[in-house]
């Protein structure tokens, strides 16, 4: 046991040094929580459904709350009713088991509805394509504003694919 306790205090706690500051995504989260202020007044509502993913675009999707992106000082809230929420997040192919609660959330949605599909699988279906236990891709079942590929898409893609949308949504209805 002292050996272990030893050999620890003359190691130390190696750790990495942090990141070095990234000014141009500074700026670009400056820029999109100015867009989303000045395109919607208040912060933009986001209700996230799992049509039958394999959970990585809801961990990325996580990954953008943290300090680093700060999902909240944005002006981007994530809301749990369908009847409170701007923009639909939907993430995996749409399993036949959702598709009509996929279509009941999305018509619960308050107009104007925006809708993003996230991931190859929520874009192409993926793997998974169309099949007896699945729709395919979420413009299969529901319209879809903005898609945002990868598998999965990094947090700042989710990021600009939200902004992507609303200002779509603001030239649409002739606000720009």
């Amino acid at each position: 046991m002292w050996r272990l306790l030893r050999q620890i205090a003359r190691a130390g706690i190696p750790s990495e040094a942090p990141p070095a500051a990234d000014d141009a995504l500074r700026q670009q989260t400056q820029d999109l929580a100015r867009e989303i202020l000045h395109t919607l007044g208040r912060a933009l509502a986001i209700r996230v459904v799992d049509a039958g993913s394999c959970n990585g675009c809801e961990l990325e999707i996580h990954a953008t709350a943290n300090p680093y992106y700060n999902l909240e000082g944005l002006g981007l809230q994530f809301v749990a009713s369908p009847r409170h929420a701007d923009l639909l997040l939907v993430t995996g192919p749409v399993s036949r088991h959702m598709e009509v609660a996929l279509r009941r959330t999305h018509d619960a949605m308050p107009r104007p509805r925006l809708v993003v599909a996230l991931g190859d699988c929520g874009c192409t279906g993926g793997i998974f394509g169309e099949g007896p236990a699945t729709c395919g891709r979420v413009s299969n079942v529901i319209p879809v504003d903005v898609a945002v590929p990868g598998c999965p898409p990094e947090p700042r893609a989710i990021l600009q694919g939200i902004l992507t949308a609303v200002q779509r949504n603001v030239h649409k209805r002739g606000l720009g």
